[in-house]
């Protein structure tokens, strides 16, 4: 047998080789089901960074020639595994939104290579989506019951690290528990024909009681929300204590796409998303698009912010005369060998949001239900 030592390059090669290795095989279902889109594209494109920068500090000679410390392959992985697992877990979604419009179901958003569209302040658009949010009367959400959402949604189905594909347009339905006190089992997706549940995660030989989580940040609710501060300097200060930090992600950003996940799947009470609006312009980068379009084709406005480290821009879509909330989509903010800029990463469309009395059932299953 021929066999070399293997130097110190050829074991970071290796040890490079098996991250990325780990990160295709992690489970696509159900637990990355629990995350939108946008921020499944994301955390994706989070984790290649990591791993690109690691390649060219190697290949520059960046990493300090003596290495008395470096980690061994078992606990890079697993500091990789973890990470990965902190983003997933992180990624219950929920939001506040009312759209009152149909939509075509053939429409399609705007195709990748889209230029991207001038921005500006959002501070006048957001202040009126307060004024509009304020003006809004919500139906409570009691603790017994779950808040339903439909979406049309599509993702990039892109290799990993290589040029974004945008998939199929297709139905995802959601119904979020509204407990107040720490669960495991937190709701229920249907998408691609399938119900998943969303659970916390529970590690093996753990007590599934130790790992539940109560209602805040990551797992909202209706109670939840409407404890928050409606001041929104207050408001924003919390946000910015409680929203978890991914490794290489701008605090800022961490902040504003925490907001787009709490409008995007949930109901909450009037003067709680007026102070998210009014919290939001007080984000740094926050920018106004004049024209975004949604999973089913709908034209909007946006409020926005580009994720300078990442070159993507998430985009927050309302209708541009009653400023109802549409959708939201992440797109290429420059150009890269992912896309060019205006590239579609995902797209998301809200078309129905209801409040229902049992996981599983639509708003339209009541009566059919209730004679089963």
């Amino acid at each position: 047998m021929n066999a070399t030592p293997a130097g110190p390059e050829q074991g970071e090669r290796a040890e490079l080789d098996e991250l990325g290795e780990l990160a295709r095989l992690l489970p696509t279902a159900p637990v990355e089901q629990v995350l939108p889109p946008g921020r499944r594209s994301h955390h994706k494109d989070v984790l290649m960074q990591l791993i690109d920068r690691d390649r060219r500090d190697e290949a520059e000679g960046a990493r300090p020639l003596p290495t008395p410390r470096r980690l061994s392959r078992p606990a890079r992985s697993a500091l990789v595994a973890g990470a990965v697992a902190a983003a997933l877990a992180a990624g219950l979604t929920v939001g506040f939104g009312v759209d009152r419009h149909g939509a075509d179901a053939g429409a399609r958003a705007g195709a990748p290579g889209t230029p991207p569209a001038a921005g500006r302040s959002a501070v006048v658009t957001l202040g009126r989506m307060a004024a509009v949010a304020m003006d809004t009367a919500v139906q409570p959400v009691r603790e017994d019951q779950f808040v339903y959402v439909r979406s049309r949604v599509a993702e990039n189905v892109g290799a990993f690290g290589k040029p974004v594909k945008l998939g199929p347009l297709h139905e995802r339905q959601v119904w979020f528990s509204q407990q107040q006190g720490p669960v495991v089992d937190v709701g229920l997706i249907r998408e691609d024909g399938q119900d998943w549940p969303i659970e916390v995660g529970v590690p093996d030989g753990t007590n599934p009681r130790d790992s539940a989580v109560p209602a805040g940040v990551q797992r909202p609710t209706y109670a939840w929300l409407a404890s928050l501060p409606t001041e929104p300097g207050h408001l924003l200060k919390r946000l910015y204590r409680e929203t978890p930090v991914e490794k290489g992600e701008d605090r800022d950003q961490a902040v504003f796409d925490r907001i787009g996940d709490l409008i995007r799947e949930q109901t909450m009470p009037s003067a709680t998303a007026a102070a998210f609006f009014r919290a939001t312009a007080r984000i740094p980068g926050v920018t106004e698009v004049d024209d975004a379009v949604d999973a089913v084709g709908r034209h909007g406005i946006a409020i926005a912010r580009e994720d300078v480290r990442q070159g993507t821009r998430n985009e927050w879509i309302f209708d541009a005369r009653t400023l109802d909330y549409l959708g939201e989509r992440t797109v290429a903010g420059r150009d890269t060998e992912r896309g060019r800029a205006g590239t579609v990463f995902a797209t998301t469309a809200v078309l129905e949001r209801a409040v229902v009395d049992r996981q599983g059932l639509a708003p339209g299953e009541r009566r059919r239900a209730g004679r089963s």
